[in-house]
């Protein structure tokens, strides 16, 4: 894992198509904007990680439930 530290303004490059630019410090929190081409999936750790565990709840149903929805 890389550590840096970014002012306002400053950039980092991924790659050759991937910059992120720190554009606010507030209170704590940061606000970063991410410049990558469009076949470049973008998420946000949290949704990733609820999106993994919802299919693996969705996984884990008896397939007979199903047949009793229609």
């Amino acid at each position: 894992m890389l550590v840096i530290t970014r002012k306002k303004g400053e950039a980092i490059l991924i790659g050759d198509d991937i910059e992120i630019t720190v554009i606010k410090l507030d209170d704590g929190s940061v606000k970063l904007a991410i410049d990558a081409p469009r076949s470049v999936s973008i998420l946000r750790k949290e949704l990733y990680n609820e999106v993994v565990e919802e299919n693996k709840k969705a996984s884990n149903i008896d397939p007979s439930l199903l047949k009793n929805l229609k």
